[in-house]
């Protein structure tokens, strides 16, 4: 059986934080519990929201078989009620054969950032969250987080593809025909153009708002592939079991290997290099090979939309001159500032009005 149907989620509404652009100070108002300033809870309304985002996918069919999350506290807490219900459920049902689904965090569903002089903030390690969620699968092994001077638009699209393609190549290898990915808003909208290969969409990203992908074909029904198509489409191709299992290992090691080699490069010249070709190549695994079906709905939710959000360029936290030389970017509106939540008056470090 290969995956069928992809479920995808932003996380709830959650507090906020500040940053200072010139020199990479992050601050929140709120504690979060890893202490980190990026890393907020949701609040309380949030929490309702992953309560009615829950009562609603237990409903789905196909039936969600297993669960992906980012690593950030709020991703995880947004659904979290939905695993801890579908073990209950599976439980008062007396389906004692099948067990529930863990938490697999992937680093690939990270949050995204803009290119920085300075480092981003990283999310808390795995041992820490687990103390925290015990639902989480210790024994998963994610792909490789995004670079902590952040991310062009074309990088992120890559590492989106990157990831969604391991997850994909896993879900059919393990038999799953339908998984779901709780993530950020960026992320949201990444994934749909990724899977869609609708490139310029600008998909919802609404708090617990729920999208839904679909394969458009079956692997059976997709026509022969010449030469010149084989090395794009393989990734949606599946092999026997050993094959598909040495392959996503393969490709886990490659994208790591690619990974390390590019954070021991300068990080000055990383950050210029913006790439505006990459969305589109073969190399990127934009396949375009899935419909959307929902569009980030909220008619589950008694509050409906809330906080949508869209991209506003590269989102970029630095500037070159002549030179080619960086220089902050005291008076940028709209970028990674606010984790893609709420507008953030960069100048001064405060909301909005």
């Amino acid at each position: 059986m290969s995956l069928e149907v992809i479920y995808v989620t932003r996380h709830g509404f959650r507090s906020q934080w500040t940053v200072d652009p010139s020199t990479g100070n992050y601050s929140s108002f709120i504690r979060s519990p890893t202490g980190l300033p990026t890393d907020p809870a949701l609040t309380s309304h949030g929490v309702d929201q992953a309560n009615q985002l829950a009562a609603h996918l237990l409903k789905l069919n196909p039936p969600i078989e297993q669960v992906y999350s980012s690593p950030y506290y709020r991703c995880i807490q947004t659904i979290q009620p939905f695993v801890r219900d579908l073990k209950l459920q599976t439980q008062s049902f007396g389906n004692v054969s099948r067990g529930t689904p863990k938490i697999r965090i992937d680093l690939g569903l990270s949050e995204w950032y803009g290119l920085a002089h300075f480092d981003h903030p990283s999310s808390a390690p795995l041992n820490e969250l687990h103390t925290f969620f015990p639902e989480l699968d210790l024994s998963y092994v994610s792909g490789p987080a995004p670079s902590r001077h952040g991310e062009s638009l074309p990088q992120l699209h890559d590492r989106v593809a990157k990831a969604i393609d391991l997850i994909i190549k896993r879900s059919d290898q393990e038999g799953h025909k339908a998984v779901i990915l709780s993530t950020h808003a960026a992320v949201v909208v990444a994934l749909g153009r990724v899977l869609t290969g609708r490139m310029d969409t600008d998909f919802g990203a609404f708090t617990c708002g729920l999208s839904k992908f679909k394969r458009r074909v079956s692997i059976a029904s997709q026509a022969p592939l010449g030469s010149n198509d084989k090395a794009g489409i393989k990734s949606i191709v599946p092999a026997t079991r050993e094959q598909m299992r040495t392959e996503v290992e393969v490709e886990s090691r490659k994208t790591q290997l690619e990974t390390n080699t590019k954070s021991n490069t300068d990080h000055q010249h990383e950050s210029l290099q913006h790439d505006r070709g990459s969305a589109g190549r073969g190399g990127s695994r934009l396949y375009g090979n899935w419909s959307c079906e929902l569009d980030s709905d909220c008619s589950f939710l008694r509050g409906g939309e809330e906080r949508g959000w869209k991209f506003s360029g590269d989102e970029s936290f630095i500037e070159t001159d002549d030179n080619g030389l960086w220089s902050p970017t005291p008076s940028r509106s709209d970028t990674a500032v606010d984790s893609h939540d709420s507008p953030i008056d960069t100048m001064v470090g405060a909301p909005k009005l």
